[in-house]
């Protein structure tokens, strides 16, 4: 087999913002569902800021609406 790994994998994820972003608001309610967070705002503002995504403030105030809706 000569299918090998030559770079990390994140250098390879071709995810678009928004896919990154829906990503994050997963990971965010999930964190809000098991108690490991509690300001909703602020863990989001937190994870977008870690994966470096500039999001509008329309599309950060819709993610943190899609948190809020589904707690």
């Amino acid at each position: 087999m000569t299918d090998f790994q030559n770079e990390p994998l994140q250098d390879s994820n071709n995810a678009s913002d928004a896919q990154k972003i829906d990503g994050i608001v997963g990971q965010v309610r999930a964190d809000i569902a098991l108690g490991n967070a509690g300001d909703a705002r602020a863990l989001l503002t937190e994870r977008l800021k870690d994966a470096g995504i500039e999001a509008s403030s329309i599309d950060f105030e819709g993610a943190l609406a899609t948190i809020i809706d589904q707690r």
